[in-house]
């Protein structure tokens, strides 16, 4: 089926919407991670310790993460529109009022505040594709919109460094947050779901209906009465909670620490960071790309949806346990290299775990919900990771001890969703899934 309809589609307003919030997610982590970049720079100012580092940088999950349930059912309520908008106007306006931070506090409490703007980010871009996007086109699509964090924190090595040097640190948190407000107008005059869409054809809308997109209004019976507290009692969500927060503890290390590491661990200079220090995550781009395009394949042509995302996720994390090997090289491009396929291997997993909200959900209003909840669980990372790092670089004077646990964490996140998880497929449905 999925052959012949591809082959009748008129139009690609689908991919036109996924690469719009693709952009939204680029701005959004350029935002996240320039403090990360910046903060090697800011020393004159701050005089801060790395535990106290540790816990700025970690202020944007504690508020980030507490609000994930609330955007997702935010998100649900209220649909990618106005949503998608509403956020990036409040995290552009406080990246801009980070310029204004003069003490540790001040640096506290805006980062606090961001993390209450970026929390619906990812929710919505997931929402977008259960409802743009048919079973065989998911993954790829996620792996897009999800690469955009990567393409953010590579950019952020390059960008930031760049406009610290030539504007000062205060000025290039301003300039980074009109950028976002330009989005956040832009996505409001673009976007419309498929059904709403004037431009969209009857054949590509009638492909993403054949195609199993979930729609806005569709009648899904019994499973659209599933209350949002009901969800935790399946086995599913559990295992998606678990397996992520395992991925965000690879992922939130090259968001927050990992300029750091490059610095004062293998001594590097302003311009060599800002060269070499985007590699991993341009690998990880492809690394995403690759493990999105290879899993749609796979069930486009007739491979079961619980097969592809389990081996794929499972395989992923085997490969991002690398990173543990890192701290052991003699030389700087060996480290570089190991964690270059770290980072790839973490994001060839996120392709699939992010389409898995789509292909779980009982129905359209549960998708960002449970983007949500397993984004909650997944973002008590970002509130471990950095002050884990923090505290014991402080204690030990190097990066392996924290390194060598993150591997640990990531070999975990493969046995969560190769035994865990059990079968792919809309949860409420078959009795086998209850916890």
């Amino acid at each position: 089926m999925g052959t012949t309809l591809r082959s009748t589609v008129r139009g690609r307003l689908r991919w036109y919407m996924i690469s719009y919030v693709f952009a939204g997610l680029v701005i959004n982590y350029l935002d996240r991670a320039s403090l990360g970049v910046a903060l090697p720079f800011m020393g004159e100012t701050f005089q801060l310790s790395k535990t106290e580092e540790g816990m700025i940088l970690a202020a944007f999950f504690w508020s980030y993460d507490f609000f994930q349930l609330a955007a997702g059912w935010f998100v649900d309520r209220y649909g990618p529109r106005r949503t998608f908008t509403f956020a990036s106007v409040w995290w552009s306006l406080f990246t801009s009022l980070t310029a204004l931070a003069s003490s540790f506090a001040s640096l506290f409490g805006v980062r606090l505040l961001l993390g209450i703007g970026e929390s619906p980010a990812a929710t919505t871009s997931a929402k977008v594709v259960g409802r743009w996007f048919p079973r065989n086109e998911r993954a790829l699509a996620t792996g897009i919109w999800d690469s955009g964090s990567r393409v953010g924190g590579v950019i952020a090595l390059p960008v930031v460094t760049g406009l610290i040097a030539w504007l000062g640190w205060r000025w290039t948190f301003a300039v980074i947050g009109v950028v976002g407000l330009l989005w956040a107008f832009g996505w409001w005059r673009t976007y419309r779901d498929p059904q709403d869409h004037p431009k969209i054809s009857e054949e590509e809308l009638a492909y993403l209906r054949e195609g199993g997109a979930r729609f806005e209004g569709d009648d899904d019976g019994e499973a659209d009465k599933i209350r949002w507290r009901d969800l935790f009692r399946y086995r599913t969500i559990w295992a998606m909670m678990l397996g992520f927060f395992c991925l965000n503890m690879v992922v939130y290390f090259f968001l927050t620490f990992f300029p750091t590491y490059l610095v004062e661990e293998r001594e590097f200079s302003l311009l060599k960071l800002g060269l070499f220090g985007a590699l991993p995550g341009l690998v990880a781009i492809g690394g995403e790309w690759l493990g999105g395009w290879l899993a749609d394949r796979r069930i486009a042509a007739g491979e079961s949806v619980t097969k592809v995302r389990k081996l794929f996720i499972s395989g992923g994390f085997l490969v991002s346990t690398v990173i543990g090997v890192a701290v052991w090289v003699p030389e700087a491009w060996m480290a570089l290299a190991l964690l270059s396929v770290a980072y790839a291997g973490s994001t060839f997993a996120a392709a699939n775990i992010w389409s898995l909200p789509a292909d779980v959900a009982p129905a359209d209003r549960h998708v960002a919900s449970i983007g949500g909840i397993q984004n909650f669980a997944s973002n008590f990372a970002g509130i471990i990771s950095p002050i884990m790092i923090g505290v014991l670089v402080d204690r030990t004077s190097s990066f392996t001890v924290p390194l060598m646990v993150i591997s640990g964490v990531a070999l975990l996140g493969a046995f969560t969703y190769a035994v865990i998880l059990k079968r792919v497929e809309p949860i409420g449905l078959p009795a086998r899934e209850r916890a």
